[in-house]
C-alpha cells in the first residue's frame, strides 16, 4: 500500500503526527490529506514530553515537515 493511500484510510482517525525540527508532536483527528501528504488535523493539541500541553483547534501541517504519522487506538 502506497503511504499517502494508508493516510487516506486514516482520515476521520486520531492520530499523533511527529514534526521535524524540535520534535514537536501533536495529536488530534485526521480530517483531510493531499498527495503531498500535507495534513488537516481538528482538534489538535500539542504534547510535551508524554503529556498534552495545549489546544489548537484546527491547524494545516506541510508535509514536507511530517516525520511520523501514528494511528491513536481509542
Amino acid at each position: 500500500m502506497y503511504p499517502n493511500k494508508k493516510v487516506q484510510s486514516l482520515i476521520g482517525s486520531k492520530v499523533q503526527v511527529e514534526m521535524k525540527g524540535d520534535r514537536n508532536t501533536l495529536e488530534g483527528i485526521l480530517a483531510g490529506a493531499d498527495d503531498y501528504l500535507n495534513l488537516h488535523l481538528k482538534d489538535a493539541m500539542e504534547v510535551v514530553d508524554g503529556e498534552r500541553s495545549r489546544l489548537l483547534g484546527s491547524v494545516i501541517l506541510r508535509g514536507n515537515n511530517v516525520v511520523l504519522i501514528n494511528p491513536i487506538k481509542s
